[in-house]
């Protein structure tokens, strides 16, 4: 008899007891290039925010630049009460060429697979050319771009589900 069960089921009702170590390690990012923080909120179908969420990110263009961090390149971070979280980036050479800044996996509480998604700056001067962004219906890219703050940050929201769902990619 097969089983149904995949290999992604629901992180469970306990994952921010269980992924803490990895919060520790990739949380001070050492690296003496420019740095940018992504902030933001994740949403159920709602528009109720997801207080136990996890979000990790993927950042090949930044891993080089942190030779010294405990892993270059990657961040994971736990959604706060108010469903809130923020990653560090560390921004290469190669920012502003159309690429995500970072890739992003979600997890959380229902979900019966983590989902991708990446992160997009609106002040990326090449976006109209992104490779990835032109396989987004035009109406839909939003979700993925990033906003510059007054403080200089970028605020991107993930939303699971709804009228303003975060575009999700599959991999193959």
């Amino acid at each position: 008899m097969t089983s149904k069960i995949t290999t992604s089921q629901t992180i469970g009702p306990f994952p921010h007891e269980a992924w803490r170590w990895a919060v520790e390690l990739t949380a001070k990012v050492d690296s003496a290039a420019p740095q940018i923080t992504v902030k933001g909120c994740i949403f159920d179908g709602n528009g109720e925010a997801i207080n136990d969420a996890w979000a990790e990110t993927w950042m090949p263009d930044s891993a080089p630049l942190e030779s010294a961090h405990a892993i270059p390149g990657y961040r994971r971070v736990p959604s706060g009460d108010d469903g809130g979280f923020a990653f560090q980036i560390t921004r290469s050479e190669h920012a502003g060429k159309g690429d995500p800044v970072a890739y992003v996996t979600v997890f959380a509480r229902g979900l019966v697979k983590h989902q991708f998604t990446a992160i997009f700056l609106e002040d990326d001067p090449a976006l109209a050319e992104s490779a990835i962004l032109n396989q987004v219906p035009a109406a839909r890219r939003e979700t993925l771009i990033a906003r510059k703050q007054a403080d200089g940050s970028y605020a991107w929201n993930i939303n699971m589900q709804g009228a303003a769902e975060t575009v999700f990619f599959d991999y193959i």
